[in-house]
């Protein structure tokens, strides 16, 4: 069969047809050169990100929280800004006195560094266990604290307190050990994720050539991306830390890929029927560029709804997160292209794909070039009703599971997954000390004519071992006022970062808060879990409704409708369901994990959601484009038989990318590259192969609804 595109190629003058062509690889030819000659300057930046990054606990607290403004407060009381460094000490038997004073040169001789910015405290023995000590070792805020943690762990190497076991913990010693697990993020992450992205495309394609294109097109993407954000961030216009990079690194790898493997695809597939590179690509161009646009841009809305987040790393993540799918978008749709028309035939070597004369083919020809695709559309065609059914049942029953899900927090002490030295001391300093020497007290910031008062109610809650207030010192021991404010601090009887620690802060609050004009905040380790489970809370109401209100009104401009929208959005929502519920039997049963972080779901939410629905986009825009010829019944048939292929490799390849995040050793990000990748893989694999494809045969024609299609017979 020969189309009227073929008819009018070949009544195309050869000198305007030889013009064109010339224009396009001259194109092409520029813009390769435009993007390897701005690798290199651009690629410094990658190594650079560390330099903008904050990983502090001021990173991740919600951005408008009782506990923030404590936090606030509380400068206004210190003489010197200074993030505490606890120096544990243990031993086999009780430290002696001559121990102690060992103890006491160790800290003249870390007061003499440059970066100390107070005095020491201590030593001070353990409460609890003789064998413990402790000092506490004020770092200020204006030194490299990672920098100066390293070197009091190297001073301490050499401990005058021969005999005895030194660890440093505390907020400096968690910060940099948070810092040190990030570090791999440039190396390893990279590394495991492109070898996974490598191995897959050398399976599908079996072409030596083509997965190092789409390869070099991704690092090409991420280095953009990479310089973009460093800028940004230097200029403090977004927040970038750890977690966010690790997460921009693979979402840029996994997207850009994606959005290759579909332009690859449809390469192939117009080489079939044009003779010459350039009428093939943009052929495929014409197919491509709407929905990968279409992917690229729901993704985008999807992460920036995280704006609309109250927790400062969540809002941070938006931003960079859309960055990187910009660049996805960029190098997916000019790079790779250019490269792909240079190499013409050669792409696919060796299994080159020639021209059959037929631009178009027919329905049979269809499925014998994808035998397995075709079986799969056949079975579906003959009973859709059974398994559209049937697989939604089977979403159902996992989705059941998700009351299961434990998102309630986990404390400080379980964020890593391989021992590290901050927690071994937390530890060691627990035992020692108890719940109540572990430096972590509750925070009252009031009003000080009324200090006695709140004192007094604080006393009377249940949990509450004692209450002291911040003194100016000297004998006296007054409370410290600034500003008509002072500070008590209120000891729990439980760990900081317990779940009944919460409950108590939660009394604490219901307490203070009722004494009159006394103003009364509280803060401290256990109001942060507290307001960040409040926030999180609210933020699953806000941003999760939003993200499906922008999806949908992105494919209602797509789709031309208004019900393929609504059934798509639906099948999104329930296969996230399906992932946490999953997810919440792995966690809790096979991997025997304490806990997750509040945000886990929320994130897994909106890249599952965002991303997730690029499948049915692939799918859908090519099911439309096929219903205008072939009609309703046969148009999905053929979309699903021709997109089977490079959607469910695409969605392999996403899933392999995410679950490289696994190889950092924190526990939030085992979690959500669990439930990214799994759930990509149920959307690729049973969503969009069965669910979907299914539920539009059966619908039939008012899938389309209210455009022109739903109006067609066939």
């Amino acid at each position: 069969m020969i189309t009227d595109q073929a008819a009018r190629h070949r009544s195309t003058p050869p000198v305007r047809g030889l013009r064109r062509r010339r224009v396009w690889y001259g194109a092409a030819v520029l813009i390769a050169l435009v993007w390897l000659a701005g690798a290199g300057p651009l690629g410094s930046f990658m190594g650079a990100l560390s330099e903008v990054q904050t990983n502090d606990s001021a990173a991740f607290l919600p951005v408008e929280a009782e506990s923030t403004e404590v936090q606030q407060a509380q400068k206004a009381f210190q003489d010197s800004g200074a993030v505490p460094a606890i120096v544990v000490y243990s031993a086999a038997e009780p430290i002696s006195r001559e121990g102690l004073a060992a103890l006491a040169r160790d800290a003249e001789r870390i007061g003499a560094r440059p970066w100390v910015g107070g005095k020491i405290a201590g030593p001070i023995p353990g409460t609890e266990d003789k064998r413990v000590a402790q000092l506490v070792v004020p770092v200020a805020e204006s030194a490299d604290v990672r920098a100066a943690v390293k070197e009091l762990r190297l001073l301490l190497a050499d401990s005058a307190a021969p005999g005895t076991t030194v660890q440093v913990a505390g907020p400096a010693a968690l910060a940099t050990d948070l810092g040190a697990a990030f570090g791999g993020i440039d190396g390893a992450l990279l590394a495991v994720a492109l070898g996974a992205v490598l191995v897959i495309l050398i399976a599908v394609y079996r072409s030596p050539l083509l997965p190092f294109v789409v390869i070099i097109a991704a690092m090409l993407a991420l280095v953009l991306a990479a310089a973009v954000v460093y800028l940004m961030a230097d200029a403090g216009w977004i927040e970038l830390n750890g977690q966010s990079q690790g997460i921009l690194f693979i979402l840029v790898v996994g997207a850009c890929t994606d959005y290759a493997l579909l332009l690859v695809a449809r390469y192939r597939e117009a080489l079939y029927g044009q003779a010459r590179p350039v009428e093939a690509m943009r052929t495929a161009l014409r197919g491509t560029v709407e929905p990968i646009l279409a992917s690229g841009g729901t993704v985008i809305l999807g992460v920036l709804c995280l704006l609309a987040s109250d927790l400062t790393s969540n809002r941070g993540l938006g931003p960079v997160a859309a960055l990187g799918i910009a660049a996805a978008l960029a190098s997916a749709l000019t790079f790779l292209p250019a490269v792909l028309l240079l190499l013409g035939r050669a792409t696919f070597w060796p299994v080159k794909p020639r021209p059959s004369g037929e631009a178009v083919v027919e329905t049979g020809d269809v499925v014998k070039r994808n035998p397995l695709w075709g079986r799969i559309a056949t079975a579906v065609d003959r009973r859709p009703r059974v398994y559209w059914a049937a697989t939604i049942a089977l979403l159902a029953v996992a989705a059941a599971f998700v009351p299961q899900f434990r998102a309630e927090g986990t404390s400080q002490l379980d964020v890593f997954r391989t021992e590290v030295e901050s927690v071994e001391g937390q530890r060691t300093l627990e035992r020692g000390f108890g719940a109540a020497g572990s430096a972590t007290p509750a925070v009252i910031v009031a009003d000080a004519d009324r200090l006695d008062e709140v004192a007094a109610v604080a006393g009377k809650v249940d949990g509450v071992s004692d209450v002291k207030p911040v003194t100016r010192g000297g004998a006296e021991a007054e409370p410290k006022v600034v500003d008509g404010r002072a500070i008590l601090h209120a000891t729990l009887s439980q760990p900081a970062e317990s779940a009944a620690a919460v409950e108590i802060v939660r009394a604490l609050r219901a307490g203070v808060h009722a004494v009159p004009d006394a103003e009364a905040l509280v803060g401290g380790t256990a109001a942060v879990t507290l307001d960040t489970l409040d926030t999180s809370s609210r933020d699953l109401r806000v941003v999760i409704p939003l993200v499906l209100l922008v999806v949908l009104l992105v494919l209602i401009v797509l789709l031309r409708a208004l019900v393929a929208p609504l059934v798509l959005i639906a099948t999104t929502v329930l296969s996230f369901g399906s992932a946490l519920g999953v997810g919440a039997l792995v966690f809790n049963h096979v991997l025997g994990l304490p806990g997750a972080d509040p945000v886990v779901p929320l994130f897994a939410f909106v890249f599952l959601v965002a991303l997730g629905i690029d499948y049915n986009i692939f799918l859908m825009t090519r099911a439309r484009e096929e219903t205008v010829w072939h009609g309703n019944r046969e148009g999905m048939l053929r979309a699903l038989t021709l997109t089977g292929g490079v959607i469910t490799s695409a969605g392999v390849v996403l899933a392999a990318t995410f679950a490289a995040l696994a190889v950092l050793p924190l526990l939030f990000l085992l979690q959500l590259a669990f439930l990214v990748a799994f759930g990509v893989l149920l959307d690729a694999l049973i969503v969009r192969s069965l669910l979907v494809p299914a539920l539009a045969l059966d619908i039939g024609r008012w899938m389309w609804w209210p455009s022109r299609l739903a109006r067609r017979d066939r």
